[in-house]
Formats: C-alpha cells, structure tokens, sequence
C-alpha cells in the first residue's frame, strides 16, 4: 500500500452567486489548508475547482496516518514522590496508575527550578481518512457566507441547496454526510449536455472527467483564460478589441462551466448615446464584454458567453440582440429627453433634495460649493468665474432622466449635458472631476476647475458632518469621510497645490447655518484630515518616526508636509543624520526643564568657550544661507546643508557644560542650544527620529 494518497472533497449545488464564487473557493482552500496544518498532516500539491455548481479541492500527497507524539507529562516534585527512606508515596504511586505504568517504569525531569517524576508515552496518531470529513465540513462551516439557505426539511444552511457530495480518499469513499447529503463518487457534469452522474474512479481523473464527458471546465482560472482568449478572438473577427474588465471577466467565469463567445451587434445609431451609458448597459445589466475600435471608440458589436454550445448558433445571437435592443432605445430616449433642456434649468429643483436634513438640501449645498470652489480658484490659479459657475451645476445632472436611471454615471452625464449646452470645456470636464478620486489610487481631477471643486466638495461634506456630530467611529463611516479627507490630501499634495488646509477650512465654516457652529470644528476636521497622512504615507513605505517628527510641527499645508517628508527621508541618509538627530534629542531634554523666564538670547560676549565660538559662528552663518530656503519650502537642500553642523555640534557637547553653575553662562547656552534646535524644527522635530 502506499504511504500517501490524494483526497478529493467537491460539494455539488445549485448555481451559486457568481460575484461570490471566487472567494469562497479561495476560503475553501484556506480552511481545508488550515484544517490539515491544525492536524499536524503533511501534503503536496492542493489543486481548487469551482463552477457555478460546485467547490471542489483536490489535495495530493496526504500520508495514511497523522505522525505518532511524543506525549510528556509531569508527575508530582521528587521531594513529594518519595518519602524519607526512599519509597514511593501516594501521590507518586497514584501518578502512576493514573499513567498506566509501574512507579519504576516513570523518568526523572530535572530544571534549575527544581526536579519533577515525569511519564513520557508515544500518542499514535490518528488514521487520515477518520480525520478528512471533519477538516471538510470544518471549512464549509467557516466560508464567509453572508445569509445561508435552508432548503426542504433539513436543519444544514449553505449558500445554496447542496445536490451531491464526493469524498475519495485514493479510490475509496469516506463513509461521511457533509451538510447533511450522503458522500459518493458520483460527481454532475453540464446541466443541459451531460447531466447524468459521472463516476469517479480516482482523484486524478476528475476535472478530465468533467471535461469529458461532463463538458465542464471545472479550474476556474483555466475557465477565465478560455473566456477571455475567445472573446478577444470575437473582436478580432470585425476588427476590434474588447473591453474586458477584471471584475466582469470574474463574474462572467463564475456564471458558466462550459463558455462559448458569441459575438452580437446593435444598431449604430445607438453610438450617439453617449458611450458611457451603452458600456454601463452592456456591463452591468447583460454581462456582456462591449468591443471598441483601435482609436478606442465604441463599436455596434458586444461579446456575450454562452454556458453551452448550441446547435443553433444564430438563435442564440438573435435572442441577445432582442434583449439589449429595448435597454439601447430607453437610453437613447433618456438622452434625447435630457438635451431638450439645459442642464443649468435643473438648479432651482435641487432645492427638494435633501443633502443631509441638519445640512440642508443640494441646492444649499451647491451654493456652499460655488463660494468655496471660487475661493479654491483664486489663490491655486484657477478661473475663479469657472469654478463658481461648474460649481452651481455640477450636482444638476442627478434630476436628468439618464442619471436617475443609471445612477453610477452622475458626473459623467453632467460633462455631457454641459458640453451639449456649449458651456467651456474645463467648465464641462470639471464636473465629472468633482468626483475625483472616488477611491484609493484612482485618478485625479485634470483641471484647476475641476480641483477647485473636488477639494471644495469634500471639505464642505468633512465640515458639516462634523459640525452635526456625525463623526466617524471604528468601521462605521455612513459619509465616506475617510475617503473624502484621502482624496482632499490627493488632490492638494499630487496636484501640487500649495493651499493652506486650515485656511480652507475655516473658510468652508463660514457659509454654514450659523447656529451649526461649524468654526468650532475647524481644529477637528484638521487633525483629522492630517491623521490620513499616516495611512497614506506608509503604504508610500516612508517609516512611522519620519512622520511623527513632520506631523509634531502640524504644517498647514499638506504639500508642504509632504516637501518637509521627502526632505527628512533623504537627511536620513546622510552620514550625519544620526548624530545630529541623537543631538536634537538631548537638546529637547535639556530645555524641557528650563522655565519661561529664561531668556533665550544670545549674547556674544558671554561665548567664553572656543567650542561654543564656533557652534554659533556657524549656527549664524548657516541661518542665513538656509532660512530663505526653508521659507521657499526648499528644505532638502536646507537640511543637506545643515549636516555640515555636526563637527561643531558634537564638539560643542564633548567639550562645554551646558548647565554650569554660573547661571549668566548657563542661559546663555541654553539660547544657543534653543536657536540649533529652533532651526531644525522649521522643517521637523528631529529628535523624535530613531537611530
């Protein structure tokens, strides 16, 4: 016999939803991995299958026995095992039987803390088959399933009714029930080409099985391959390129077990309406991959995946194309419903939707907005006329026909209701930007317009929600204030937009009801915003002591935060950096204990020491070759020139005593030290840094 096998577990149900499929396969084979590392059980290869029928997990190389354990266990302290002329006392002789052995069958266990009577037995391990079906339902019972079903009579849930189970341990089935269905080795192919059972001989041949003669592909990565090398192959054929998104491509492979493309056409007068919305349709609504041309406009073609090879290959298309039809006409009729009035001539309706009931209605909104994106314009180099006027109109698109319809394309029918109105190009642009970024490394508004109004929207949303109390707490953010703070970072530190924040921020406040009290939340919203560095930063790979030694100096302006970061991280490579980060430490000790009365200026005529002399001679000299560039947030260069202090900082340490008892020389040096760690603090505080 040999020394190991291969186990196949495939749990058979009813299609299950296909946006779920490919995490709970991938969760299966944690949980089934979890299961046999918990066991102590060794094994080679784990080979995963899921179809909208089935999870499936073939794992090859699993020995026919868990290894035997060493088992130890403690008895009592020899001083309590034995009495006075050397026998054995109850609690030894006790231990004993308890451990099934003779007293002199038991070993001795000695540590520096003392010396104990010790059994030491081997645990055979269990046989590998008694173990698989627990592992099994073990990892069925963990899959992250959101709702589970109940289906005839049966107390078992899964995500949908299970059909059949398969459980082979090499050529034998386990004698098991997972979720309340008998094991077997009869495994389903195609529903509608093989739908009778398919036995299984072996693990090896299951998925050549399914392939035929069940016409499955069970390898769900093989499926996606196929799928996607057909479709391309379908949009080669009229000269195109499919659009094939990742996450449709997912869905769709989970949808089918046995694709076949099929490429379908519509009328073209349907490329009028904008793409977007055709796209959206042919995605969302059909599954289907839209093809474009090589200059990447829309073609009058769609790709869709049957699960079957029909017979009648033109019916198939035939029926696609009825069903798409009537989705193009409504479109079509939104959109020429939405041109017959200007996009503008919405405004005064948006005083019926509500933003936020404390926070007023969109209409309210946008006119917080206008001030706000007016303001952002005018110190960014923006058109200020522009901004106001995108501002007033770029929430007007959510009243048009198209939008309400189609919900995921407010902004980008908005560019195009502007553009069919002949507003300015950036103006139209813009308010697609405002929703720009909408998450983490996407990207980022294009224009001075449509930054002013994707930073003034975020901030006004950050601004009201606070002063309501409405502040986000652990996982819950109903706002997405989290993401609005990212992308106002994004957009001034990427968009290179050297705005102060707080500046921003308290001029949002005021355009609020006074009775909100929204100035009081200024500082709030500040810190709050300025707390999403970390994140932001780290993922960036900068360390978490750079940043604390940027954010103790709270500079205003994210861009500047940023310069003042870059500008540390490269310090740090100097050779200098240690010693004159570890010297800014001992400063900033030395002066937490010196009172407000000390005067911190400098007298000349008191540097009696040639240490201190040529500290201050350079502190003087350096000074005025590096506060302008500080000032010009030029602080790399600031800093690499600053390294060349550490020769007489680190004599001014080694040869003067700073706390002398003469308390004229002792101020006096506590100035000069104050003005060195004065100057590093105009870019960070340096003496958080770690070596």
């Amino acid at each position: 016999m040999a020394d190991t096998r291969t186990w196949l577990v495939e749990i058979g149900t009813e299609e299950m939803p296909p946006k779920a499929l490919a995490g709970l396969a991938a969760a299966f084979e944690q949980g089934i991995k979890d299961g046999l590392d918990k066991a102590e059980l060794t094994y080679g290869e784990c080979q995963c299958f899921a179809t909208p029928r089935r999870l499936a997990l073939r794992v090859h190389d699993l020995p026919m026995r868990q290894a035997d354990r060493r088992k130890e266990r403690r008895g009592p302290a020899l001083g309590a095992a034995f009495d006075a002329n050397g026998q054995p006392t109850q609690a030894a002789l006790g231990f004993a039987r308890s451990c099934g052995v003779s007293i002199e069958t038991l070993g001795r266990l000695e540590t520096d803390k003392g010396a104990w009577l010790i059994h030491v037995g081997i645990e055979p391990g269990n046989a590998t088959a008694e173990l698989l079906p627990g592992i099994a339902q073990n990892a069925l019972n963990a899959l992250p399933i959101p709702k589970r079903m109940h289906w005839a009579d049966r107390d078992d849930e899964f995500v949908r009714p299970v059909q059949w189970v398969v459980l082979l341990w090499g050529d034998e089935v386990l004698p098991a029930s997972l979720l309340g269905v008998p094991a077997g080795r009869e495994t389903r192919g195609h529903r509608f080409h093989h739908p009778d059972p398919i036995p299984i001989a072996d693990p090896q041949d299951y998925a050549q099985l399914l392939r035929s003669p069940g016409r499955v592909i069970a390898d769900f990565n093989e499926r996606k391959q196929i799928i996607k090398q057909q479709a391309v192959a379908a949009a080669t054929s009229v000269n195109g390129c499919a659009i094939i998104e990742p996450e449709l491509l997912d869905e769709v492979t989970a949808l089918v077990e046995w694709p076949v493309a099929i490429l379908g056409n519509f009328e073209r007068r349907f490329l009028d309406v904008p793409p977007e919305v055709l796209i959206t349709t042919m995605q969302d609504n059909q599954r289907y991959f839209p093809v474009k041309d090589a200059g990447g406009q829309l073609m009058p073609h769609f790709i869709t995946i049957a699960n079957l090879e029909s017979k009648d290959v033109a019916q198939v298309r035939e029926g696609n194309e009825r069903v798409i039809r009537p989705r193009f006409s409504d479109a079509e009729f939104f959109w020429l419903q939405d041109c017959k009035q200007t996009l503008g001539s919405h405004y005064e309706l948006l005083k019926s939707v509500i933003f936020q009931h404390r926070l007023g209605s969109l209409y309210d909104k946008s006119e917080r907005l206008a001030v706000l994106a007016r303001h952002i314009a005018e110190h960014s180099g923006g058109n200020p006329d522009w901004a106001e006027h995108a501002a007033r109109l770029a929430k007007c698109d959510l009243l048009s026909q198209m939008v309400q319809e189609f919900p995921e394309l407010q902004g980008i029918m908005g560019r195009y209701y502007a553009q069919h109105d002949g507003e300015a190009p950036e103006v139209a642009q813009a308010i697609r930007e405002q929703y720009l970024p909408r998450y983490a490394g996407d990207e980022l508004p294009t224009t001075a317009t449509g930054r002013a109004i994707a930073l003034a929207d975020r901030l006004d949303t950050l601004m009201g929600i606070f002063a309501i109390g409405q502040i986000p707490s652990g996982a819950s953010d109903p706002f997405a204030l989290r993401r609005a703070a990212l992308g106002v970072l994004r957009i001034l530190i990427e968009g290179e937009l050297a705005l102060d924040l707080r500046k921003l921020l308290t001029h949002a406040a005021r355009h609020f009801d006074p009775t909100l009290q929204a100035d009081t939340v200024v500082e709030p919203v500040f810190d709050y915003i300025l707390e999403r560095l970390r994140g932001y930063y780290l993922e960036k790979n900068f360390s978490a002591d750079s940043l604390e030694a940027v954010l103790a100096c709270q500079p205003a302006c994210p861009l500047d935060f940023d310069r003042r970061l870059r500008a540390v991280a490269q310090f740090r490579q100097l050779p200098e950096a240690a010693s004159l980060a570890a010297a800014n430490k001992r400063i900033r000790n030395i002066l937490k204990s010196v009172d407000d009365t000390v005067s911190m200026q400098i007298r000349p005529d008191l540097l009696s020491e040639a240490a201190e002399q040529t500290l201050a001679g350079r502190l003087a000299e350096l000074s005025a070759e590096v506060i302008p560039m500080m000032e010009a947030g030029s602080y790399s260069d600031a800093l690499t020139r600053l390294a060349a202090l550490r020769e007489s900082v680190d004599g001014f340490f080694d040869q003067v005593l700073v706390m002398v008892d003469d308390p004229t020389l002792r101020e006096n040096r506590l100035a000069l030290l104050n003005e060195l760690g004065g100057l590093f603090l105009r870019v960070a505080d340096f003496s958080r840094l770690q070596n």
